[in-house]
């Protein structure tokens, strides 16, 4: 194996959680062969998250060593609903629904990835032309007893809770995904791992030799502990602003830091071990090197000018106490009044209102600059209030 290709070769397995099967992928790369890298992604909410990213800036990765990157969405399997790691049948997005995330997404991954070299490819290009001979055909490819494998699929049947037929169908269809585009790899979240390898199977039943699955971890949110969701509130969007973005990364904690470094930074891992052993001495304070991750965060979705201005606020905000300059106004309607959880929720603060308790109680909410401990403050019509959830959250609010 040559150097250039040994290089390649150690950048394309920086941050994998496993490569199935690692010798195919060694084998593959050492031939110097122009592969086709399929990564897929239902499109159930309209905005991405750094967690998609880790899938997308391995694509990247790929696409920079002159592979060929498959950007699968899945409108089709996105009106079935993914199963996996749910306990309860996932109830399927409208095709109109489907349609509209899809053409968000499209905007959203050329931040990241080059838009002449990427291939969008929807799986309904196929998938609409099956008829039911086609799918019973399919179905035929695979066993209940194997599907049965799956663990969230076991849980459920072992707990007497349903599983829809139509739910079967979608690693079935996902695999077939592979089949339709002749992948030579395909990328997934641990949690795929079983769709992933259902779509290495069916290539060999269809005459192709079966793809490298290599599966990326899932990124933890800005909790440290659940993976990053925006149901949870514990994300960061690519779409968000630039001083937000800028802030919730220097929210992370230390040791998060690392983890954000490996699976969402471009820097090389040798400079990155090099700052952690900095900070683990004492010689480098890790504020600093947060800092660098969020400039280059921030400028990979925007611009070096807009994350140096987001670097200031940050400095500006959190140094001097100050309130940022672009501060939204939230105007809420047809109120006498609110009590301040619900409040903190209409005005986008709080995915809940049980998280504006749980802010409430942390001690993380201010009204005009005071902390407010009381659950039950109620605010009045007609007065403009300046709301702070935590230490990035503002908004100045009236109602009306």
């Amino acid at each position: 194996m040559s150097e250039s290709i040994k290089n390649e070769h150690e950048q394309l397995k920086r941050g994998v959680d496993e490569v199935l099967v690692e010798a195919e992928f060694d084998t593959l790369i050492a031939s110097g062969k122009k592969l086709r890298i399929k990564a897929g992604f239902d499109p159930t909410a309209p905005d991405l998250h750094l967690g998609h990213t880790v899938l997308i800036n391995k694509l990247k990765q790929f696409q920079d060593a002159g592979h060929h990157v498959l950007f699968l969405i899945g409108d089709f399997t996105g009106m079935i609903g993914d199963p996996t790691g749910k306990s309860t049948t996932r109830p399927p997005l409208t095709k109109e629904d489907v349609i509209k995330n899809a053409k968000s997404y499209q905007s959203q991954i050329f931040k990241i990835l080059d838009p002449d070299k990427t291939e969008i490819v929807f799986n309904s290009t196929w998938m609409s032309a099956f008829n039911a001979s086609d799918l019973i055909q399919l179905a035929a490819k695979h066993t209940v007893a194997r599907m049965l494998e799956r663990d969230d699929f076991n849980k459920r049947y072992s707990n007497g809770k349903p599983i829809a037929i139509h739910e079967f169908l979608y690693p079935l269809i996902q695999g077939y995904d592979s089949v339709a585009l002749k992948a030579d790899v395909e990328l997934g979240g641990t949690d795929q791992k079983f769709n992933l390898l259902v779509g290495r199977q069916l290539q060999e039943q269809y005459g192709q030799k079966p793809q490298v699955v290599i599966t990326m971890p899932i990124l933890e949110g800005l909790d440290g502990v659940q993976k990053m969701s925006k149901s949870l509130g514990n994300y960061i969007g690519i779409n968000e602003a630039p001083n937000e973005m800028f802030g919730k990364i220097m929210s992370i904690s230390d040791e998060l830091m690392w983890r954000y470094f490996e699976l969402l930074s471009f820097t090389e891992l040798k400079v990155i071990d090099a700052w952690r052993r900095q900070c683990e001495a004492g010689e480098e304070n890790p504020k600093n090197i947060k800092i660098k991750l969020a400039l280059e965060i921030v400028e990979r979705f925007n611009d070096k000018a807009v994350a140096e201005k987001a670097h200031i606020e940050f400095d500006s905000r959190f140094k001097h106490g100050q309130v940022p300059e672009d501060v939204k106004s939230i105007e809420i309607k047809d109120t006498e009044s609110l009590p301040i959880a619900n409040v903190l929720k209409a005005a986008g603060l709080t995915v809940s209102t049980s998280e504006s308790y749980r802010m409430i109680k942390q001690g993380a909410v201010k009204i005009n600059g005071e902390k407010i401990t009381d659950k039950q403050l109620v605010l009045d019509k007609g007065i403009e209030y300046l709301a702070q959830v935590g230490k990035r959250k503002f908004a100045k609010i009236t109602m009306t």
